[in-house]
């Protein structure tokens, strides 16, 4: 996907507010399309230094959970998509996780990591799945954070 597009959708997709309400809302929200499309995924929503909804449906594993930890620590790092930043890097020809100041062991630019903002304030956290190709992952936590964007606006 053309980083640019991606970029933009981060502008777009902020939410108005962000707290432990909202982030059980999203996580159960992304529990529901995944299994809408038959998909397993691990899902994780993290906020304020901490997770605040964790689920690893059934045929997911424990790297599952390691995935979520460095896409997670991407967005973190670098505040941007973790598909951004496989997607910014391969039109660089490179490949993120072999630059010099990348710990692979930590972090990870595949799709599934999205930073969680709240309009005019910034990255209060990450929605993150993990288990299907990463553009699929990608689209399912962007569908989910559009939808509950969309409950937020009056």
């Amino acid at each position: 996907m053309n980083p640019d597009a991606l970029l933009a959708q981060e502008q777009t997709l902020q939410l108005n507010h962000f707290n432990h309400e909202t982030a059980w809302a999203l996580g159960s929200l992304l529990k529901t399309l995944a299994e809408s499309r038959q998909a397993s995924v691990a899902i994780e929503v993290y906020g304020f230094g901490q997770v605040l909804f964790s689920y690893a449906m059934p045929e997911t594993n424990s790297d599952h959970l390691d995935w979520i930890r460095r896409k997670r620590n991407s967005v973190l790092r670098y505040g941007k998509s973790s598909y951004y930043l496989g997607c910014y890097n391969a039109q660089k020809q490179r490949v993120f996780e072999s630059q010099p100041h990348v710990n692979a062991m930590d972090y990870c630019a595949h799709g599934g990591a999205f930073p969680i903002r709240i309009k005019g304030s910034g990255l209060v956290g990450v929605v993150t799945v993990s288990g299907l190709p990463q553009a699929d992952d990608h689209a399912l936590v962007t569908a989910a954070l559009k939808e509950v964007q969309l409950q937020q606006d009056p």
